[in-house]
């Protein structure tokens, strides 16, 4: 009885040290400074995504909802003069269903395919498509598995905001995508400052 009363208080104790490194939710950190970016059109198209084996059932539509409104949620305060359109293709999910805790916890995943367009120039600014596997974080409510403590649309959810934040960081590194004029402008603007 004392065995299983400390491996009670050890599994406990594994739970809060975790809880307490697990990252900060992205939809609660001050806004990042994305110079001159504005989002334009936001297209999301999810209706040939595939479902993971092991998933909740899901629909389509409410895939396209939730990332949309992630988008929104991450990028619509920016008020930039550089309009940009986010187009992103689902191509497949599993929204984890409930395991057993510490032996089987399957994890919630999105896979996705980004393309970002400059407005004025009507051009794609990627080269080739991005494509991202966006996981869960890990928290105290997904660390025993989240199809155990959380609902499927708090899952979609979750993993809508940690696409969104993963595109942004993206962007945030061309920073030519979010500044004003063409890449040849600010070339010729910098050598002038020499």
């Amino acid at each position: 009885m004392m065995k299983l009363k400390m491996q009670i208080a050890g599994f406990l104790a594994f739970i809060l040290a975790l809880t307490a490194c697990s990252k900060v939710d992205p939809t609660t950190e001050p806004p990042v400074d994305m110079a001159a970016f504005q989002l334009g059109h936001n297209v999301v198209v999810a209706g040939n995504a595939t479902p993971g084996p092991l998933t909740r059932s899901i629909s389509t539509e409410e895939i396209d909802v939730a990332l949309t409104q992630a988008i929104d949620e991450r990028f619509g305060h920016y008020q930039g003069d550089r309009l940009l359109h986010i187009g992103i293709a689902v191509d497949g999910y599993v929204l984890a269903l409930p395991g057993i805790p510490t032996i089987l916890s399957p994890k919630s995943v999105l896979a996705i395919t980004v393309n970002v367009w400059d407005n004025e120039t009507q051009q794609k600014l990627n080269a080739e498509p991005r494509r991202f596997s966006v996981f869960e974080r890990t928290s105290a409510e997904t660390i025993i598995g989240s199809g155990l403590t959380q609902s499927k649309s708090v899952q979609l959810q979750n993993l809508s905001r940690n696409a969104a934040l993963k595109i942004q960081n993206w962007i945030l590194e061309h920073p030519d995508w979010i500044t004003t004029g063409s890449v040849a402008d600010l070339a010729n603007e910098t050598s002038a400052e020499r």
